[in-house]
């Protein structure tokens, strides 16, 4: 997912098990007469009630129930939000179709609700996934084969059943014509096939990723019947037809969706859902200008607001509503790898293809001063492609590091072997004089000259940057950043558009530099591909916007996403951070780690959040009570 564009903070991932989505969830193994129907090769399969990367799993198989959520949360009342993180085709500022699984159009916010996945994951731990859709998988012994084994209940919103030939045809059509993001980390899928209607067999190339079982488990289901005779690829207000707690409700293009849950919905009692999917109606509301989105939420029209501005959470929550205890806020800590967020450096044109000159160009961002004078203090440096976490690079890399790297040695920077490129620290003047020298002397070294106070190129070019973004808040940190940059002879400036020219222009890599917030993994694998990949550079609408196409980069994406325990993922991700980090592909701006929150005081939630997020608004309800005492009932 990504952050909108302009926030201070936020986040960016793949298509993610229901755990990640904001609205996601005992019954018994339904062993016994259907295990006879598989094939008798599948006697040597080993069957597991849940998967994860390394095979380790804190929920045993008669689990009923995810530990952080309230088995007594009652179902009721209204979520009101605004669209903070986006996947697939989603936009932050509209929709046009209700397809977000596709290249084409504006998705709608809410819509991952509406489907059910084979399996859905635990906010307790790093990778692990359980039974949803899937009761049970079976796994061949050189893991290239999965068979998913259905649950019989699981049904889709008319009613029919949900099979496995459904199951297959979703992952098949997302290969084929799914958004490139959902092509990319399908590419290793030799095949899907329905087995009989409860199972699901899945194979695999031996080519494939660590992580790709978890992808595919972690994939929407939609029906085939369904999509028989429609155009998977095209924009639609026609809802499709899903199988998730949600289901569409009313909406206006443009302006609001909402989500009905579903009274009867198949699986509200499976242990992946219990004490979840506790709104009757989930609202999300677009507004093209944050302003006028948090006086929306200041007058009580969203009752639930995600802060990722330090300037707005240090100033705009003296209200009424907050004087009187009727608004609430908290900062909640997030154990989550911090997102990977700066300006990106499209590589794609020929001004930024040499290194020195995008070194250069980052040394002109002065984020000592901007923290103190603009976030308040609020965040930390981000100097990591990994940052808050173990996979972060530290000091000289290790001999083992070094085995990893050597074979590539004549193809990277000299710094990739020594201590881990990291961002200098300012003098917190706005204008540090030594470090506009240093970029200056960059600049000079690669063939870059001064005519009249403009920077030219070595082929005679102004050195000319423009900034695309979609939204201005992020303005007040980019105007000394520019500053700083017309100092040394740049001419740099900002080009605001509207969403839909903003996602187009991205699509097509039409932009000299652009900031995105790309979300942390606690177990990063195949997603990389579609981040830093050289493919996913030569991608239309691919996530590599900086035009990353590095062999070396390649191989260490390989070797993670193939790690076979952590300790050799950490290793593999602290020698990809080093390359990465001495290439220069973007200025990297902050971080921190904790979420703000703000809501009307209306909901309630359990006394323990997950290990890994906060918990909100998924394990949250409303409270009739704490309504009623605020006048908001």
């Amino acid at each position: 997912m990504q952050n909108p564009p302009g926030a201070e903070d936020g986040s960016f991932g793949m298509w993610h098990p229901t755990r990640r989505h904001v609205l996601a969830g005992s019954t018994a193994l339904l062993a016994g007469a259907r295990l006879a129907r598989l094939p008798a090769r599948a006697e040597a399969e080993e069957e597991t009630h849940g998967l994860s990367s390394f095979g380790d799993l804190k929920y045993g198989p008669d689990f009923p129930h995810f530990d952080y959520v309230n088995l007594q949360a009652p179902k009721g009342g209204t979520l009101v939000q605004q669209i903070k993180q986006a996947t697939g085709n989603q936009s932050f500022d509209t929709f046009n179709t209700l397809n977000i699984f596709v290249l084409r159009g504006d998705g709608a916010a809410g819509m991952g609700a509406t489907f059910d996945t084979l399996m859905s994951g635990s906010a307790d731990e790093p990778d692990a996934l359980y039974g949803l859709v899937a009761r049970s998988v079976r796994i061949s012994p050189d893991k290239l084969i999965y068979r998913f084994l259905l649950r019989p209940e699981a049904r889709f919103h008319d009613g029919s059943r949900l099979t496995a030939r459904d199951a297959a045809f979703s992952l098949n059509i997302l290969k084929k014509k799914g958004h490139p993001t959902f092509r990319a980390v399908l590419r290793e899928l030799a095949a899907a096939e329905a087995e009989a209607d409860d199972v699901l067999r899945v194979t695999f190339t031996p080519q494939r990723s660590r992580d790709l079982h978890l992808v595919v488990a972690g994939m929407p289901i939609f029906s085939e019947a369904y999509w028989k005779d429609r155009d998977f690829e095209a924009s639609t207000l026609e809802s499709p037809l899903g199988s998730g707690p949600y289901k569409v409700g009313r909406f206006e293009v443009g302006r609001f969706i909402e989500f009905d849950r579903v009274s009867d919905y198949w699986g509200h009692d499976l242990p992946v859902q219990v004490g979840q999917n506790n709104f009757d109606r989930v609202r999300w509301e677009y507004f093209r200008d944050r302003t006028v989105a948090f006086e929306a939420f200041k007058n009580g029209t969203l009752n639930y607001h995600e802060e990722y501005t330090s300037r707005f959470w240090a100033t705009n929550y003296d209200f009424p509503a907050v004087r009187e205890g009727k608004v609430k806020r908290d900062e909640i800590p997030n154990d989550m790898p911090a997102p990977i967020q700066g300006w990106y450096f499209n590589q794609r044109r020929e001004a930024f293809k040499d290194p020195r000159i995008r070194e250069a160009v980052g040394l002109a961002f002065d984020f000592e001063w901007v923290n103190q004078n603009i976030m308040y203090g609020a965040y930390r440096r981000t100097t990591s492609y990994f940052e808050n976490s173990e996979m972060k690079a530290v000091g000289p890399p290790s001999p083992e590091e070094i085995a990893l790297l050597e074979p590539f040695r004549s193809s990277l920077p000299p710094a990739v072997f020594g201590e881990p490129v990291t961002p200098p620290v300012s003098d917190g003047s706005g204008q540090d004089r030594k470090l506009l020298r240093r970029a200056d002397e960059l600049l000079r070294a690669a063939g870059c000259k001064r005519d009249g106070g403009i920077l030219r190129l070595p082929n005679g070019h102004p050195l000319e940057i423009e900034f695309l973004d979609s939204n201005p808040a992020l303005q007040p940190h980019t105007q000394p950043f520019q500053a700083n940059l017309k100092r040394l002879g740049i001419q740099a400036r900002s080009r605001l558009v509207d969403a839909a020219q903003y996602q187009r222009r991205m699509e097509e890599f039409d932009f000299d530099m652009a900031s995105r917030a790309l979300g942390g993994s606690l177990t990063p694998g195949d997603s990389l591909r579609v981040v830093f990949g050289s493919e996913a550079a030569r991608t239309p609408g691919s996530r590599n916007i900086a035009g990353i196409a590095d062999p070396a980069v390649d191989a260490l994406i390989e070797r993670i996403a193939n790690a076979k325990s952590r300790p050799d993922l950490n290793l593999a991700c602290r020698a990809l951070d080093r390359v990465l980090r001495a290439g220069h592909h973007w200025v990297p701006m902050w971080f921190k780690d904790t979420d703000w929150i703000a809501y009307w005081d209306v909901f309630a939630r359990p006394e323990r959040k997950p290990r890994y997020g906060s918990g909100a608004p998924g394990t949250w309800w409303f409270d009739a009570a704490k309504a009623q005492r605020i006048g908001r009932a």
